[in-house]
């Protein structure tokens, strides 16, 4: 019941902040989300899992009880964690916590309820990752929409109400989409499914996939529903062509919620592309699109790149760098090996912890200078050495460093996309990825000399100094967790390896 517990102590955590006084309210919601943060970490170091949660897999923290009869169907509070899940729970609760800790200087106003909202967040993203039947992992899916919402509608900036819609607007559109293809999908599958457990769905598309239905074959419907799913899920990811949203919520949202925006909520894309078109489909069908997702990703790493370097806003090069670095993990994917898919999962974890560092220490900047834009500064190293030091050491993690977490998540994909024999033109589109550090280290170079380094100058009459220890204390945290992965990336590299190799047949 520990799962249980995780997301139980944290919806409570919400309901008891909510109704908190302000004064208290930051630092009741720090401590209550330490609770799962500790539990997580726990039950990260007692793991004892195996395989792959949606192909019979030895499930950690397993849970199960029926629930709803619906028709001839049955739905049940099915959770349970294996190698890909595990360290995204652990993401998940740790960065809430930062995040947390990082809204004591800008949030001033209704902070019961910002802290709440976080909290509530925090419940829904762990069930996201846990749950195990279709309607109760759709219901957290669906959950997470609400609070990130309010949290850029109320707190975020000028154009928060514009910004807010359009990311509601967009999001739940495509998981209308997925989630008719899914049922759909379900309907299809005729006896060979009683209850909408996602296992039984797998082995049920695995053994033979689905009948006829709605006037379509089964071959055609499986690439029907494949298609519509990956729309659904690349909205959230986002990749290019879909990911106009995403800019515009960073921008007008608080820096707290740009940190779980970034560092876990895109996470939910790429891991139920993972989960669903990678795991449930068969091979041929996920082969007749290969060629066009690897495209995709590979224009969403060289475009997200070209768009960040033509901003001048920081918040605005941290998102569209985002968009890039998600494109490497669908090539990841899409790649069918053990180190792309593998290299893919590692780098969502990675990327989750350095886009949550550079949001935070832009969140820094803009807490001292009230400005984020780069022709408004200079000189910044001199004045904020400590977080300016982390900011750099954060610009040189998405460059991919080596001996920080960047640098191997990046080298398992191209290492596992190189040699792919499942993508045709495999060499190719890895080749012009690669490309796109290049253009990452131009633009964040860029962006450091002009704002951290020469004379000091600021457009503004605020005076800039040494950041408050709260602020930088959870960069320090994410600078280190960082460099661990880089340092020693089997502490959760062979845990993911462990729940991809049955995906692939066991071959690497």
């Amino acid at each position: 019941m520990i799962l249980e517990s995780l997301i139980g102590v944290a919806l409570l955590g919400a309901l008891v902040t909510f109704v908190a006084p302000d004064r208290i309210a930051g630092k009741l919601a720090f401590a209550i989300s330490l609770v799962p943060a500790a539990l997580s970490l726990w039950m990260f170091t007692a793991f004892d899992g195996s395989g792959n949660a949606l192909l019979d897999g030895d499930l950690a923290f397993e849970s199960r009880m029926e629930w709803i009869a619906l028709g001839d169907y049955s739905i049940s509070w099915f959770v349970g964690l294996d190698g890909i899940s595990m360290p995204l729970v652990a993401l998940t609760t740790v960065l809430c916590s930062l995040a947390i800790l990082s809204s004591w200087t800008p949030i001033a106003e209704r902070q019961s309820q910002f802290y709440g909202l976080i909290l509530f967040i925090e419940a829904n993203l762990i069930g996201v990752f846990a749950a195990l039947d279709f309607f109760v992992w759709f219901v957290f899916w669906e959950a997470v929409l609400i609070p990130m919402y309010l949290l850029i509608g109320i707190w975020g900036g000028p154009r928060r109400k514009y910004a807010a819609i359009k990311f509601f607007v967009y999001t739940n559109v495509a998981s209308l989409v997925m989630f008719g293809a899914f049922i759909a999908l379900v309907f299809s599958l005729g006896d060979g499914v009683t209850s909408f457990a996602l296992p039984e769905i797998t082995d049920a598309m695995l053994a033979g996939g689905p009948e006829a239905f709605a006037g379509l074959e089964g071959a055609t419907l499986s690439s029907v529903v494949f298609v519509a799913m990956f729309l659904g899920f690349a909205v959230k990811v986002p990749v290019v062509p879909f990911h106009t949203w995403l800019p515009d919520a960073h921008v007008e949202a608080p820096t707290p919620a740009s940190v779980l925006l970034a560092g876990v909520l895109l996470k939910m894309g790429t891991y139920a592309l993972l989960r669903f078109n990678f795991t449930m489909f068969p091979e041929d069908v996920i082969s007749t699109f290969a060629i066009p997702i690897a495209a995709i990703a590979v224009i969403s790493v060289i475009y997200g790149a070209l768009l960040a370097l033509a901003q001048t806003d920081l918040k605005r090069i941290v998102a569209y760098s985002s968009v890039s670095s998600m494109g490497y993990v669908i090539l990841g994917l899409i790649a069918y090996t053990q180190f792309g898919i593998g290299g893919a999962t590692f780098q969502m974890v990675s990327h989750g912890l350095i886009s949550g560092l550079m949001f935070m220490s832009v969140g820094v900047v803009y807490n001292a200078t009230h400005t984020r834009m780069v022709t408004d500064m200079s000189g910044l190293a001199d004045r904020m050495p400590i977080a300016v030091g982390i900011l750099i050491a954060g610009a040189f993690g998405y460059m991919g460093l080596p001996l920080m977490s960047g640098f191997y998540g990046e080298f398992a994909i191209f290492y596992g996309a190189f040699g792919s024999e499942f993508l045709d033109y495999a060499p190719l589109f890895t080749a012009i990825a690669m490309f796109g550090i290049v253009i990452v280290a131009g633009y964040l170079l860029f962006a450091m000399q002009r704002t951290l380094f020469g004379p000091y100058r600021l457009e503004t009459d605020y005076e800039v100094g040494p950041a408050p220890l709260h602020d930088v204390a959870p960069m320090f945290v994410l600078l280190g967790l960082i460099i661990a992965l880089g340092v020693a990336p089997e502490l959760i590299f062979e845990m993911i390896t462990d729940a991809v190799d049955p995906l692939l047949g066991g071959g690497a």
